[in-house]
């Protein structure tokens, strides 16, 4: 029986050295010259912590961060950007968390709509992926192309891992 495993994983390297190349972009910019402008990588947490003067310099940094998450190759979308700014003092902060694995919804809402598919596979989720299993690599591969057209409804980067056959 052949199987893969559809997951949510962030590499921490190469989120760290994105975040990295964003704070010194920041740090060369003329219109970040003299600001208390500063981002954090919180590596156990996974949260981005930026801390600024303005919104204005917020949604900048921000705008930073997914272009170099997105030259070093991580999705975007794995960034929770549901949490608002808030003021602290004369500053204002934001956090931004990185989502890793899937959440039960999603992970039931993805076994649903692949058993709509009226393929013969087997659909599991385990802890925070969901496994598949089919008799046939042209079902799983189906179930593949299916999934990465429905990436965008379910607002989650999806990687497919662990393939044996």
């Amino acid at each position: 029986m052949a199987s893969f495993d559809i997951v949510n994983k962030v590499d921490h390297q190469t989120l760290d050295n994105a975040v990295n190349t964003a704070k010194k972009e920041i740090s060369t910019r003329f219109d970040f010259k003299d600001s208390k402008t500063e981002i954090d990588l919180d590596k156990k947490g996974l949260i981005i912590h930026i801390t600024t003067e303005s919104e204005m310099r917020i949604t900048a940094v921000v705008k930073i961060i997914i272009e170099r998450m997105i030259k070093q190759g991580i999705d975007p979308k794995a960034l929770d950007m549901s949490k608002e700014e808030y003021q602290s003092g004369a500053l204002m902060k934001k956090e931004l968390p990185v989502r890793e694995g899937l959440e039960k919804e999603i992970a039931k809402k993805i076994v649903k709509e692949i058993k709509d598919l009226d393929l013969k596979v087997q659909v599991a989720i385990m802890d925070d992926q969901v496994r598949v299993t089919a008799k046939k690599i042209d079902d799983l591969q189906k179930v593949i192309a299916f999934c990465r057209q429905k990436q965008d409804a379910w607002s989650i980067p999806l990687q497919f891992v662990n393939m044996k056959s």
